[in-house]
């Protein structure tokens, strides 16, 4: 079978997808994608993104988020009645809303997702953002000699359920109130994010002004910069702050709170409201069991020895063990495979 795969992310087309594991916003986020081609090739099928061949060539097409007849592959697929249609819901609402119109879903023969309320594994399938986890979890706490970083690209919105606004009010805090224990990292903290909409005009497009983004830019003591990797980052620090971009919305659980896992720090959790539904609940923080971020810190900057110990060893047994397998590049290529072959 000759597979074509199209995201609505043009950074990832031209086959960068299959070749390149690497991601602008996250450590190896491509990867699961990455392993997937490599494993149907391995199965005599041939994987490419639709952008590099004649649509007549693929026997079947998997989009990566809704693509709108805005686009052209998806628009010409649709007139030909093309039947081998697949969906991939990886984005959250306030970022692609039309992934949740279920009159978009009508298209596609099966549809990949997160949104755990229409996983029925006859059309829907529960998907997760994927990682290669390791066979064996080590942390070294000798190298963890500051307490909270926060890694992040400074985005903006007012949708209901955004956290945007919940992460620049963490960051204000620990700046105001104990700034030796918090660092910020991550694109655009030192330039200003255009978030609204004015008389009918979206100001977002002004962020494209780099000498004015710079020049309106809020100032943020704790920014260190972007980092090369989240994983070699995060190995300086014991805990890290993993909030989504939008709470509210069941099965929304993105590469976050494993990249905090990966790092060697307990993840400070905030996001799905059942998160224990697919992570143990002794592994991370759930920032909902605090009302203040006084008592948040209070916890994190006097936790016993014995308590952070426990709480890295519950992270290695559920790294190390079946339940991760759901987080696993394997498994995400397994799932897709068995369905579209």
């Amino acid at each position: 079978m000759r597979i074509g795969f199209y995201s609505s992310y043009s950074v990832y087309n031209k086959n960068r997808m299959f070749l390149d594991p690497s991601s602008p916003i996250g450590d190896n986020l491509m990867y699961p994608f990455f392993y997937l081609g490599k494993q149907l090739e391995k199965m005599g099928h041939s994987a490419a993104t639709i952008d590099t061949d004649d649509l007549k060539n693929f026997d079947t097409v998997v989009f990566l988020e809704f693509p709108t007849f805005k686009n052209k592959y998806f628009k010409h697929l649709v007139k030909n009645k093309f039947e081998k249609l697949y969906l991939m819901v990886m984005e959250s609402p306030i970022v692609r809303p039309n992934n949740l119109d279920l009159k978009n879903h009508v298209y596609f023969k099966k549809i990949f997702t997160w949104q755990d309320n229409l996983v029925d594994n006859k059309k829907y399938f529960r998907i997760n953002y994927a990682h290669g986890l390791p066979a064996h979890y080590r942390v070294d706490t000798d190298k963890k000699e500051k307490l909270c970083a926060l890694i992040a690209s400074n985005k903006g919105g007012h949708a209901p359920g955004e956290l945007y606004s919940e992460r620049r009010r963490a960051i204000r805090w620990f700046e105001a109130n104990h700034p030796e224990d918090f660092d910020l990292y991550g694109k655009n903290w030192d330039r200003f994010n255009f978030s609204d909409i004015l008389l009918g005009v979206n100001l977002a497009r002004l962020n494209r002004l780099t000498f004015l983004t710079k020049l309106l830019a809020p100032h943020y003591p704790s920014y260190r910069g972007q980092v090369i990797s989240k994983k070699t980052t995060y190995q300086n620090y014991k805990f890290s702050l993993c909030y989504e971009n939008v709470s509210g919305f069941p099965g929304y659980i993105t590469e976050k709170i494993m990249d905090g896992f990966l790092g060697g720090t307990i993840p400070i959790y905030l996001g799905a409201p059942n998160i224990t539904d697919h992570i143990p609940k002794e592994t991370f923080i759930d920032k909902r069991d605090f009302k203040t971020y006084g008592e948040l810190y209070h916890y994190i900057k006097h936790m016993p020895e014995i308590e952070y110990q426990n709480y890295l060893g519950a992270i290695k047994n559920f790294l190390e063990g079946p339940n991760a397998y759901p987080f696993s590049a394997e498994c995400f290529a397994n799932t897709i495979i068995k369905e579209i072959t």
